[in-house]
């Protein structure tokens, strides 16, 4: 725990670099929920079709999930999403021609959730 996935479009190959986003995100989800750092794991997904109302190209997603044990209040975890969207925002570069759509939600995982 914290489960970290991140869904983002081929789009963005030139743009993004997971594992320095990873590297930078770790330490904003330690401060801002107080995990553990070496609890964090983050796994990436290239997506490759994806539409935007209806369209098809001009567009990029970027989405992080983070998910947690149960305990963290509401607050804690809309100050995560926020902090998220402003590393998004400072570590993707711009595409011309291409619109980023970035998301991010932080769920509670499921009570059966267990790790070896």
């Amino acid at each position: 725990m914290p489960q970290i996935t991140v869904d983002y479009s081929g789009a963005l190959d030139a743009a993004f670099d997971p594992p320095a986003f990873a590297l930078a995100l770790h330490p904003i989800v330690v401060e801002t929920v107080d995990a553990r750092l070496e609890a964090c794991k983050t796994r990436f997904r290239r997506v490759e079709d994806f539409a935007v109302g209806t369209e098809t190209g001009s567009h990029a997603l970027l989405h992080v999930e983070i998910g947690l044990l149960h305990g963290r209040t509401d607050a804690a975890k809309a100050r995560l999403a926020a902090a998220v969207l402003a590393l998004v925002a400072a570590q993707v570069k711009p595409v011309d021609g291409i619109v980023l759509h970035a998301s991010v939600e932080v769920p509670n995982l499921d009570a059966s959730y267990r790790k070896n």
